[in-house]
């Protein structure tokens, strides 16, 4: 390759790609990357339409001209849809009957990355494969060469905000729309008022300096901001979206956080009421109340856990025709009639809303009518790429040694591992730790959960740190317990 070419080759993770830009990939390596997507794309389609969108970071638009500009030269039929959300973009492929969709977004990672989402089966973004395929064009200059066209849709995002726009409620509910002051700020607040809410606005304004907080809705000082909203404002709900608009965090009327796998089991139950004998696919970072639901066994509805990760789970969703899956990270995906299969954090905030419209019980009540657990954060220790899967391959075979063992954590035996992605280890009492190497960064990730006390919670994470500080291999946590 060329000098004036930047590109870092563990950019390209399991199901998307992201760089620090321009330190890590720079407007000619962005170009590449579209000529990789554009040829894929072209060994599946003969002269294929692509729908592309960016979100609002100061250099997206910038990334988002060079990654066009790769996608034409492969002969790629570029509708750019502009300012856009992750789902927005999912959502025109229906409309727009694209080939393929690009999103041009680093979600909810900090200023000074970029990154792509990218898919070509509608309603489904790349799978593991298909990025090791795009990695492998892109590295060995395999393109297909042929003159493509760009084309302007204007005005696509008032489509998107009038279709979500249209399922009404009929109580009238308070809810704080927190943003983050990233893209979905101009979407989410609309589109909860069309369906019938009252809003209040919180850090909607669009500003790509994210001054207050990261618009992540695992990040608790994002929480916090919203559970003080909620409570100076008297609110039912408060919602707080991702950078890209694809994930949803909620805080109770008291300005308490539910964790996002908790409001999938509430929705879950709503849902099983009227569509008894459905599927739901949790991801195995979700509580352990989901397979012991009375609700959800009254109603002959079946859980699956699987892999974390957007594209593994909305994959799953599709492939055994569930009606939803949920994330612990805020990643919601309804089927059809409730969706379109991909993950919206709007129609997941829509979705609760459907919930309360239901109900005669406030959020926190409906919350705590589910049996009590104690579940901690998602926490991430840093951990190089070239690093965390080998170390979790240790980690497996050390817990399940000491599984063999019965060596006790906190007086418990370890009763059940599974292994689908990393390794979720659960005690006699059903109390459970997971850990599995992030898709996007550099780090681990770690969740643990108790039924029973909230120090056997800590007890378990304990075990967890110290395995791996034994390891040698990690560094600093984002946050823990």
């Amino acid at each position: 390759m060329e000098k004036s070419i930047k590109i870092d080759p563990l950019g390209f993770r399991e199901y998307d790609a992201r760089w620090l830009y321009p330190e890590k990939i720079n407007s000619e390596g962005i170009k590449l990357v579209g000529k990789g997507f554009g040829t894929q794309v072209n060994n599946k389609t003969k002269n294929p339409r692509i729908s592309v969108g960016h979100d609002y970071r100061s250099y997206s638009e910038e990334v988002k001209k060079n990654f066009i500009d790769g996608l034409i030269s492969t002969g790629c039929h570029v509708e750019d849809i502009g300012l856009s959300l992750s789902p927005t973009v999912y959502f025109s492929q229906f409309k727009l009957q694209t080939d393929a969709v690009a999103m041009i977004t680093a979600s909810h990672n900090e200023n000074g990355w970029t990154g792509i989402k990218m898919g070509i089966e509608k309603g489904l973004t790349h799978c593991k494969e298909e990025m090791l395929e795009l990695k492998e064009i892109v590295l060995q200059g395999k393109f297909t060469e042929d003159k493509g066209s760009y084309k302007e849709i204007k005005d696509f995002n008032k489509i998107y905000i009038k279709d979500l726009s249209s399922n009404k409620i009929k109580k009238k509910i308070k809810a704080v729309v927190a943003c983050g002051n990233g893209t979905a700020g101009i979407f989410a607040p609309n589109i909860l008022r069309g369906i019938g809410c009252e809003v209040i606005e919180l850090d909607c304004n669009l500003d790509f300096n994210f001054p207050k907080y990261n618009p992540n809705p695992e990040d608790m000082k994002m929480l916090h901001e919203i559970a003080k909203s909620v409570k100076e404002n008297n609110a039912d709900v408060g919602f707080g979206f991702d950078g890209d608009g694809d994930r949803v965090g909620v805080i109770d009327n008291n300005g308490n956080e539910i964790f996002a796998d908790k409001i999938g089991l509430l929705i879950a139950r709503n849902i099983s009421n009227k569509h008894q004998n459905s599927k739901f696919v949790v991801d195995v970072k979700s509580t352990g109340l989901f397979e012991k639901d009375e609700i959800l066994i009254k109603n002959n509805c079946k859980t699956i856990y699987w892999k974390t990760g957007h594209s593994y789970i909305k994959r799953k969703v599709n492939e055994d025709n569930a009606i939803a899956g949920f994330e612990k990270s805020g990643h919601f995906f309804f089927n059809k009639p409730l969706g379109y299969g991909f993950d919206d954090g709007i129609n997941s905030a829509i979705q609760i809303c459907h919930l309360l419209d239901n109900e005669n019980s406030k959020i926190s009540e409906l919350n705590e009518s589910l049996p009590k657990t104690f579940q901690s954060p998602t926490m991430a220790p840093y951990c190089k790429d070239d690093e965390k899967y080998s170390l979790i391959d240790e980690l497996v075979n050390s817990i399940k040694k000491l599984k063999k063992d019965n060596v006790q954590i906190d007086g418990m035996n370890i009763s059940k591992i599974l292994t689908v992605n990393g390794i979720r280890f659960t005690l006699e009492d059903g109390s459970w730790g997971l850990i599995r190497a992030s898709s996007n960064k550099p780090s681990l990730v770690i969740v643990t959960e108790s039924p029973t006390s909230d120090k056997r919670k800590k007890e378990i994470f304990n075990f967890i740190d110290n395995l791996l500080q034994k390891s040698g291999k990690i560094g600093e946590y984002d946050q823990k317990i």
